[in-house]
């Protein structure tokens, strides 16, 4: 159990949260767990199989507060709230900050901004960790390039080149990714840059994999805090596709996803036997690779670290939920602008 910006997070299974006088309280076999005072709770959140009182669902409905149920891997399953929400009026605000020229650029700009300094945080911490100078070098030059990118990024007037800015410096970064293979495994995972639909090595294909799971947590946090996922800034609005979850995912990609990937293959994790070749040269994880990778994914989120701007520990399943609370607020104008979260 957690709780981040009053929001009361319960991922202990087969729990039971249920009103003790003017407090929630979260038993688990019976046993008490977690006593807090109903007036300091903003909303519960309960990931799987958690179970809640009758009469919490109406206390929390007849205060305006969100009751969220999501799934074991957190993906979004129901949200329940009482007739006084908040969701209509950050929706709107949501639309209104979309049609705003000016402030969806400011907004995307600042996505971006935190994606390639999560991407140039990687490429530090891979030029420190080689043994090889040479390459070492070749790691800071990127890590060079990437600093001019974030010099340009502040210098964008338009949605268009921002997304060439950001898009240079993806293949900038893509480029290098191979460098922070050990060498022994590269023959397995050479990459020859960012393949999606379908990947084309083993790299792109556990990357896309990754990504996957994490737009899935992405989506979910944006649903549970109320916001429209459809709706975004930076990536482009199509019909189908959850721009706002794209963005929101930006900067999670080289922090957690591209991070996990690496740990995987430099530890010999995952190897060329969990991946298969498909008609046309596409490749994909098998179904040994995928548990393999569910298992370290779901692993990865449980670890706990502390947030830059919270300065508070948290397990890592949680960093899209406070983003994307983080990014309701900025919506809404309760703060100057949204916060990227930044790895170190």
């Amino acid at each position: 159990m957690h709780t981040v910006q009053n929001i009361l997070y319960v991922m202990t299974p087969h729990a039971y949260a249920h009103i003790d006088n003017a407090t929630v309280r979260i038993d688990v076999e019976r046993e008490k767990k977690l006593q807090v005072p109903m007036h300091h709770v903003g909303g519960l959140v309960c990931f799987g199989n958690v179970m809640v009182s009758p009469a919490l669902m109406h206390r929390l409905a007849d205060e305006g507060k969100s009751l969220v149920f999501l799934d074991e891997s957190g993906r979004f399953k129901a949200r329940l709230e009482g007739p006084v929400s908040g969701n209509v009026l950050l929706r709107r605000a949501q639309h209104r900050l979309v049609d705003d020229a000016t402030r969806t650029l400011e907004m995307a700009r600042t996505l971006v901004l935190g994606k390639l300094k999560n991407s140039r945080t990687l490429l530090q911490r891979a030029a420190r960790e080689t043994t090889d100078v040479t390459e070492s070098q070749q790691l800071d030059r990127i890590v060079l390039d990437l600093a001019a990118s974030l010099r340009a990024t502040q210098q964008a007037d338009t949605l268009d080149a921002l997304r060439g800015v950001e898009g240079e410096a993806a293949r900038n970064y893509f480029g290098a990714l191979n460098l922070a293979v050990k060498p022994s495994y590269r023959s397995q995972f050479r990459m020859d840059g960012r393949s999606r639909r379908p990947p084309l090595d083993r790299l792109n294909a556990l990357l896309s994999f990754l990504y996957a799971m994490q737009m899935n947590d992405c989506r979910s946090a944006l649903e549970t805090v109320g916001l429209d996922p459809q709706l975004g800034f930076l990536h482009a609005l199509r019909p189908g596709r959850a721009a706002l979850a794209l963005d929101l995912q930006e900067e999670f990609r080289s922090m957690l996803c591209d991070r996990l990937a690496l740990t995987l293959i430099n530890r010999g994790q995952v190897g060329e036997r969990d991946f298969d070749q498909r008609e046309g040269g596409a490749v994909m994880l098998n179904d040994k690779g995928r548990r393999s990778v569910i298992t370290a994914w779901q692993e990865r989120k449980q670890e706990e670290i502390t947030h830059p701007l919270l300065e508070q520990k948290l397990p890592i399943a949680l960093l899209p939920l406070v983003q994307a609370r983080l990014l309701a607020r900025a919506i809404r104008g309760e703060m100057e602008s949204y916060l990227p979260c930044l790895s170190k």
